[in-house]
């Protein structure tokens, strides 16, 4: 089996399992819309953080860590 780290995550969510929080964008523009919406929350208080830490992470199958490139090089 093949899949997303979103897709496993779906599925773990499909039966329960708690998972972090997370959504799938393909523009700058929905990478902007959904880091206001997520935030970051403060454990000590349940608050939302606007400008606190997130995590972009750019998923493909390449058959590896290190192996997928971006057309811009990186």
């Amino acid at each position: 089996m093949n899949i997303h780290e979103y897709q496993a995550k779906e599925l773990l969510q499909k039966f329960s399992v708690a998972t972090t929080r997370g959504k799938v964008v393909s523009t700058p523009d929905e990478v902007a819309a959904i880091a206001r919406e997520l935030g970051d929350v403060d454990l000590a208080t349940g608050r939302v953080r606007p400008n606190g830490g997130l995590v972009v992470k750019a998923q493909i199958h390449a058959g590896g860590r290190g192996k997928g490139t971006f057309t811009n090089g990186f």
